[in-house]
């Protein structure tokens, strides 16, 4: 027998893994400045808080990936209460990804509701 809590996870988990570089390239699209990994997080949570889809820990390795791949740029700057903060930008490579992206996203919400409507 299945143990449905943890197929519920796994599903969770592959789930967020697709939709998170979409999320956080939309969150930096739509900011007018630079914006640091935490103070992201923290936009994430505030915009659902009963849906809380991505966790800081699976939210650095996106950024960092996003950024090897040139949609993102990032620059350190000290930070008088801590470490250095990474701030991160969308480039213009990111910006097309996106919009490119967005269609594909459209695309699958649309089949894969009219599939669970049927």
């Amino acid at each position: 027998m299945t143990d449905v809590s943890a197929q519920i996870k796994k599903f969770q988990k592959e789930l967020n893994s697709g939709t998170s570089a979409l999320v956080l390239l939309s969150v930096l699209s739509r900011s007018k400045e630079a914006l640091y990994g935490y103070q992201i997080a923290k936009m994430l949570e505030e915009s659902s808080p009963e849906f809380p889809m991505m966790k800081q820990g699976t939210l650095y390795p996106v950024l960092r990936s996003l950024e090897e791949n040139g949609l993102l740029e990032s620059t350190v700057e000290p930070s008088v209460s801590g470490p250095p903060r990474r701030y991160y930008m969308i480039t213009s490579d990111g910006r097309s990804a996106l919009e490119e992206w967005l269609g594909i996203w459209k695309q699958t919400k649309k089949f894969v509701d009219t599939i669970l409507k049927g």
